[in-house]
């Protein structure tokens, strides 16, 4: 009688659905580190021009236009970000992770070192979160590191390569395919924000905002726009950001002059121009110009964050915000707008 070899034993196979520790840690790792990405590319997407200026001045556009590097950025950004928060953790997505991270850290770390030596950046940043995010160079460089380092790491923990029957997994091309459509829109979306009415979102300076709170620079070097303009944090005014040397600013001035000849009353805030200039620069505008209101000369550090483009205007009343316009105001409404309501009895037109 031939007895038949005795069959192997095998072990159970591991429900596909079964994931270790490892795994859901690498899983959460990777997907905050996507959060990350996608919040980041957010903040840089509402203006994508600053965004191109931080290209330019850190000398990045030396082989495309930096509003196609910015572009191009972006777009990398979401795509690495949505693929991440899908779970995606393949080496072919870790290792563009890992470079992007680095490359941040690197042009924070050298902010951080140029500011701890005394020596101004070459281009004002504040780390991977762009314009929106008021930041030091030493925050930028330390909140990214700890922001995306330790996530970036545990992605890379518990990565699935094979099934339970021991071959390759198969690509998840879905989610990929996914990932880069939403990159595309998100390429769009920045191509088009500077036409959409994003202001409130993509600065500073939205209704609420305290102008105490509006400022640049940290510890001894710190200036706020309280201190370079201390008349708007008391009273009603109205308040224009401006480029002094804009052809459409300067034909507007006779209608500033009109409307800041009127008087300040609550129906008709105080005019105040804010503008990055010079005193050579604000005088010669005077003599020919002539304005009747005054001109703030203001650091661009603190201008920069409170518009995408300029001019931009917005009324205060005793220190904080009430109303934001792109460009300049419509005057006329803009008394009618402002006034408080009535009390008492209501009088006759």
């Amino acid at each position: 009688m031939t007895v038949s070899p005795a069959e192997p034993i095998r072990a159970p196979a591991t429900p596909a659905t079964a994931r270790s520790w490892t795994g859901w840690l690498g899983t959460l790792g990777g997907a905050f580190l996507g959060l990350v990405l996608l919040f980041a590319a957010w903040a840089k997407a509402l203006d994508p021009a600053a965004f191109a200026q931080q290209i330019h001045g850190q000398k990045l556009d030396f082989l495309l236009p930096a509003p196609t590097v910015a572009l191009l950025a972006l777009g990398l950004e979401v795509g690495l970000g949505v693929t991440l928060l899908l779970g995606v953790r393949r080496l072919w997505v870790l290792v563009p992770a890992a470079l992007l991270v680095v490359f941040f850290l690197s042009l924070t770390g050298r902010a951080y070192w140029l500011a701890a030596h005394g020596v101004a950046p070459d281009a004002a940043g504040c780390g991977c979160f762009g314009n929106l995010v008021q930041r030091s160079p030493a925050e930028a460089f330390w909140q990214d590191l700890l922001l995306l380092v330790p996530a970036l790491a545990l992605a890379f923990v518990g990565r699935a390569g094979r099934d339970d029957r021991g071959q390759r997994a198969p690509g998840p091309w879905v989610r990929t395919m996914a990932a880069a459509v939403l990159a595309l829109a998100a390429m769009a979306f920045a191509w088009k924000a500077p036409d959409l009415p994003l202001d409130d979102l993509a600065t500073r300076l939205k209704p609420g905002a305290e102008i105490k709170g509006m400022c640049a620079g940290a510890g001894a070097d710190r200036v706020c726009l309280d201190t370079v303009a201390p008349d708007l944090t008391s009273g009603a005014h109205l308040v224009v950001l401006a480029d002094l040397t804009d052809p459409g600013f300067q034909k507007a001035v006779a209608a500033l002059n009109a409307y800041a000849g009127s008087g300040p009353s609550p129906a008709a805030p105080a005019v105040s121009v804010l503008a990055d200039v010079t005193a050579e620069q604000k005088q010669t505008f005077f003599w020919r110009w002539a304005p009747a209101f005054p001109i703030v000369e203001t650091p661009a550090a603190i201008l920069k964050p409170l518009y995408r483009r300029l001019p931009r205007s917005f009324v205060t009343q005793d220190g904080r915000v009430t109303r934001t316009y792109p460009g300049l105001p419509p005057l006329p409404p803009l008394a009618t707008a402002s006034a408080p309501p009535a009390s008492g009895p209501a009088s006759r037109p």
